[in-house]
């Protein structure tokens, strides 16, 4: 009897893992799309004139304007091994089409966890999708114009003082560049999630504004993760806009807080119907007791 009764229990989550599987595909899809097109897609019309010549594909002219945008003229870049251009093609290939692919993932994701909405809260889906993609758009533009110069300089600087030559290997240099932008474009969409835990009522900003300090604390330190050889000037340089954005979005959660966490006129019914089956779900339980599914 125990183990049938675990079955019913495990199943509704392979179901859900099943589900969110189906809703990522159209996530891959589109990275998968995207990923090809910077590879392949050449940067200028040029090539509509000679489809048979040697062209310059869109990934090629973004990471030389790479180059060109953080590292020193005289400071050159050296592949550390035979197929290390190679390698970094398809890696920044892969870096942008996912970056372009985020909007995607962030709508598919809000899908996944539409069914256990409340029509106000579904409305959000657009809302949470678009600040989403602007803040890590954001994020990634502030790491690229303000925070990796502070790193690139502040370790190159050292380079006179320890009598070694202005060359760096390109792998190094590029993935310090990929996973700053990721990272940093990640870390500026902190505020959407807190304004979403607030408004569903997970958490209250009295709690979060109780905690100030030792989240504070916690961002830093992630700041520091991001920004390894930055040093503080660096870690300051994220840090502050960071804490700027969740300060702001407490602001902007305290007004979803006065109005409640789910809205009190579309509040769920006390004897909620199973979506599968049909069947009334008592309250306070998850699994349904006809089919044994969940209701989230």
């Amino acid at each position: 009897m125990g183990e049938q009764g675990g079955a019913e229990k495990l199943l509704p989550l392979w179901e859900h893992v099943n589900e969110l599987s189906k809703l990522l595909r159209a996530w891959i899809y589109t990275f998968i799309i995207a990923t090809i097109l910077f590879m392949v897609l050449p940067a200028d019309t040029s090539f509509i004139e000679n489809p048979l010549a040697f062209y310059k594909p869109l990934i090629s002219v973004i990471i030389l304007y790479i180059k060109a945008s953080l590292l020193p003229p005289n400071v050159q870049l050296i592949a550390g091994s035979f197929t290390a251009p190679i390698e970094l093609y398809v890696v920044a290939s892969v870096v942008f089409g996912f970056a372009v692919s985020i909007p995607v993932l962030a709508y598919e994701v809000y899908r996944f966890i539409d069914p256990a909405l409340k029509p106000s809260e579904r409305r959000s889906v657009y809302p949470f999708v678009t600040a989403f993609s602007l803040l890590f758009v954001a994020g990634a533009v502030f790491a690229f114009v303000i925070l990796l110069p502070f790193i690139v300089y502040g370790t190159l600087i050292f380079l006179p003082y320890t009598g070694a030559a202005p060359f760096v290997n390109i792998e190094d240099f590029y993935t310090l560049v990929f996973l700053s932008i990721l990272t940093t474009g990640f870390a500026f969409t902190l505020p959407v999630f807190l304004v979403l835990l607030v408004k569903f009522g997970i958490v209250g900003t009295r709690s979060i504004t109780q905690r100030r300090l030792y989240l504070w604390v916690g961002i830093y330190i992630l700041t520091a993760v991001i920004t390894p050889d930055g040093g503080p000037i660096a870690d300051v340089a994220l840090f502050a806009p960071i804490i700027l954005l969740l300060e702001g979005s407490l602001f902007i959660a305290r007004r979803y807080e006065k109005k409640g966490p789910l809205g009190e006129e579309e509040r769920e019914p006390a004897f909620a119907s199973c979506r599968f089956c049909g069947a009334p779900f008592e309250p306070g339980t998850v699994f349904c007791s006809r089919c044994g599914k969940s209701r989230l």
